[in-house]
């Protein structure tokens, strides 16, 4: 069913979790996976003046830690025996969750999948939430892998 599956990827465990349900599908289904990293404008970053003349040599670090998640990725890939590629964009300006239903968009992705921490309350309402705003940007479906941090169920 899902042929085409594009995997945002940070390198936290709530990503990993969601690459390791992509490939579980991509395998079941005979597809392959596109694992996508966004390097972030540092504008938005309160202080981000006091960088000055290090701001290129941030960049810099930023982009090969994107690099590193992606390799790191790819590799997970290879090992479950799944066809990948990756993509590294720089965000200078757009949204996040723009980025990644744009690059969904330009692959034809059949299906995106998503980690998300679950925030609630004054969590989600202070930080949003990247996986919602790519549910309500992207044309095809979105699957969101939760952490298991804050599932919402109780012990008994």
């Amino acid at each position: 069913m899902y042929k085409r599956i594009l995997v945002p990827v940070d390198g936290s465990e709530t990503s990993n979790k969601a690459l390791v349900a992509a490939l579980q599908l991509a395998k079941d289904a005979g597809g392959r996976v596109r694992l996508v990293h966004v390097v972030e404008e540092l504008a938005y970053l309160s202080g981000y003046e006091q960088f000055g003349g290090y701001s290129d040599e941030l960049f810099r670090v930023m982009r090969e830690t994107g690099t590193k998640v992606l390799n790191d990725g790819m590799a997970i890939a290879q090992a479950a025996g799944i066809e990948a590629d990756n993509l590294l964009f720089d965000n200078l300006g757009g949204r996040l969750a723009e980025v990644v239903a744009d690059a969904a968009k330009q692959w034809n992705a059949d299906l995106i999948v998503v980690g998300t921490h679950g925030r609630r309350g004054v969590g989600r309402m202070l930080l949003g939430s990247g996986a919602e705003q790519i549910i309500r940007l992207a044309p095809m479906p979105v699957l969101v892998v939760r952490s298991g941090e804050d599932s919402g169920s109780k012990a008994a």
